[in-house]
């Protein structure tokens, strides 16, 4: 009876311990004004913080990020478009003052809507693109599927309040993430100032960032702001140091500036920047249609930022091709190596020819040569 009531109390201490470990961790993070906040690692999405982090709630122009990436999806931002009346039917709220007769690029909308945060250059991007506010909002959504963001919905192009538009803070992170590997769109978040010339006669007009995490915090490269009296102030914001990239997001935060540069302090202090080359099985392959019958691969090394201790955590997958073709030239990829922590894909790195090798070039083999060695490299990867 007296051990089991031991057990018990060694038990409550124990977990004791840890809980104040693990608040001490977070204790460092300050206060967080944010109804909702998230920070996460870019790469592979692993939550550093989190509050109420899967609440839908509005999230206001921070919704110009999806607009903005389809926009950029959807073709060349040089592309010259005329302004209608339709496209600016409604429009109300932030604007950067496009009038019917207008001719722009769809880079001054991306601009417009990124860095002043104009609904009307939401709305004319929406339409130009679906024709319509409302096939946009589906395209929105469809994209949003696929991103993985499950408690979203979108109405509106520009944010503006709406029934059934809401997001939460993980998937406003998951959509930064995507559109942040894009690197137009990574181009345009960064920019703190972006003249455009339209009008007749023309007049250029010089856009600025509303983000002042661009100019105040070491490394930040963007997102988005956004406000509205329903949304509060919402925020999407990313930054990078020494191979660290993290993404936070807080949504109707009083004093999101501060909250931002609280979990990016956090993120960077824990969060610390880790190369890692794994051993691979084999240091040669062989080649066919060519000589020598081989050539020596290697792997490039990949930087993954890690916890203390969890490097010795990390476990991979090496993926390589039974044979290539000839010619092969040094620094071609043959494969790949994809690197887990705790069963989570945290980062990938290729393999590479080490050497050159000489032979017939691909294009003049046989139709069943090249399908045979594309079912193997299928099987492989």
């Amino acid at each position: 009876m007296y051990k089991n009531a031991l057990k018990i109390i060694i038990s409550i201490l124990l977990s004791a311990i840890f809980m104040s470990l693990s608040l001490t961790a977070y204790a460092d993070i300050g206060n967080i004004s944010a109804e909702s906040a998230i920070l996460v690692e870019q790469g592979s999405m692993r939550v550093l913080y989190e509050k109420s982090a899967h609440e839908k709630m509005p999230m206001a122009s921070t919704t110009k990020i999806m607009t903005t990436i389809l926009l950029i999806e959807s073709g060349d931002l040089n592309r010259q478009l005329t302004i209608t009346n339709e496209m600016l039917a409604g429009v109300e709220g932030s604007s950067v003052g496009f009038r019917a007769g207008n001719v722009v690029t769809c880079a001054d909308l991306a601009y417009g809507m990124m860095l002043a945060s104009g609904n009307d250059a939401a709305n004319v991007a929406a339409i130009y693109v679906a024709g319509s506010l409302e096939k946009f909002a589906d395209m929105m959504n469809e994209k949003a599927a696929q991103i993985g963001m499950m408690d979203t919905h979108f109405v509106t192009p520009s944010g503006l309040d709406a029934d059934e538009h809401y997001s939460t803070a993980y998937d406003m992170a998951l959509l930064a993430s995507y559109a942040m590997d894009n690197p137009i769109f990574a181009e345009i978040a960064a920019t703190t100032v972006h003249p455009i010339t339209c009008g007749d006669p023309a007049q250029t007009v010089y856009f600025s960032n509303h983000n002042r995490l661009l100019k105040t915090y070491e490394g930040a490269k963007g997102v988005k702001t956004g406000f509205t009296k329903k949304s509060g102030r919402c925020l999407v914001s990313y930054a990078e140091r020494n191979g660290v990239n993290l993404i936070a997001v807080t949504l109707k935060a009083p004093d999101d500036w501060n909250d931002h540069k609280s979990l990016f302090d956090y993120g960077f202090s824990v969060l610390k920047a880790n190369e890692i080359k794994a051993e691979l099985p084999v240091k040669s392959i062989s080649i066919a249609g060519g000589a020598p019958d081989n050539i020596s691969i290697e792997a490039q090394p990949a930087v993954l930022a890690l916890l203390d201790g969890e490097k010795e955590k990390i476990t991979s997958n090496i993926y390589l091709p039974k044979f290539v073709y000839a010619p092969v030239c040094q620094g071609d990829i043959i494969g790949r190596i994809d690197y887990y922590l705790d069963d989570r894909l945290i980062g990938c790195a290729p393999i590479v020819a080490s050497q050159d090798s000489a032979g017939e070039p691909a294009s003049e083999k046989s139709l069943l040569d090249k399908m045979i060695y594309w079912f193997y490299m299928l099987l492989c990867w």
